[in-house]
């Protein structure tokens, strides 16, 4: 078969035989595949730098069955500032398991590389407080891949701003602590400021997304509650973000 050309970010990679390396990339034209990279990791390999977890490249591949095969590649980011801060880079690493999780293959992907692409930049050229890039790129990467949550207002009373606000993460709703009935044990609690927040990063233009502060109980919150959203409607947990956690706490 013909060569295809496209773009991708490598979301993680794993060694296989002596060799090689097996890649799974997002891509905006065919969505999540898995690359075949021989030699990947062999001393002197001419495309070692694009199979590199987080590397943003172009890509010379061809096809053979379900499998590709890497050909030729040529970075485009590395995200180096990345690289150079191990926390950050943990949670890089989170970014791309959680979009691995939620993307599909042979899908085409534009908006989860996108936002990709810019959390990492928001992180690594930005400087963004990992604290606040974190649940930033949480809640939108959920609402992209179809969990948006309602945070317009109470769910049952209607109320635009509701008093002691708590969040459903199995109904992915907003409601007040009084119209929360016997379930509100597993709801999480939201400050006014949380609301807000959450409302712009859900709402708000992606352009602007890691355009808000938010410090103290209220940023604790939106984040723990991001968490706890992802790990409920995506029924699973994630390795990644342990991992950055238990930096985080040292």
């Amino acid at each position: 078969m013909s060569d295809l050309v496209t773009r991708g970010a490598v979301l993680r990679e794993t060694e296989t035989k002596e060799s090689d390396k097996i890649l799974t990339v997002l891509t905006p034209d065919h969505g999540k595949i898995s690359v075949i990279a021989k030699g990947a990791r062999r001393k002197g390999c001419r495309y070692a730098a694009v199979c590199q977890t987080l590397a943003y490249s172009e890509l010379t591949l061809n096809r053979r069955g379900d499998w590709y095969y890497l050909n030729e590649g040529t970075t485009l980011s590395l995200f180096d500032g990345l690289r150079a801060d191990f926390e950050a880079l943990a949670l890089g690493f989170y970014f791309a398991e959680l979009t691995e999780a939620v993307s599909s293959p042979e899908i085409p992907a534009p908006e989860l590389l996108s936002h990709l692409l810019n959390g990492l930049y928001a992180l690594d050229t930005l400087k963004k407080p990992r604290a606040l890039a974190k649940p930033a790129f949480e809640w939108r990467l959920m609402c992209l891949a179809g969990y948006e949550p309602l945070a317009d207002g109470c769910n049952l009373c209607g109320e635009e701003n509701p008093a002691d606000a708590r969040l459903d993460p199995v109904q992915g709703v907003l409601r007040c602590a009084a119209c929360g009935g016997p379930g509100n044990a597993g709801t999480l609690p939201l400050r006014p400021e949380a609301v807000a927040a959450l409302r712009h990063i859900v709402y708000g233009p992606p352009g602007r997304l890691y355009a808000f502060t938010l410090t103290g109980e209220a940023l604790d919150q939106l984040s723990n509650a991001a968490e706890r959203y992802a790990a409920v409607q995506l029924e699973r947990s994630f390795r990644t973000l342990d991992y950055y956690k238990s930096l985080s706490n040292l």
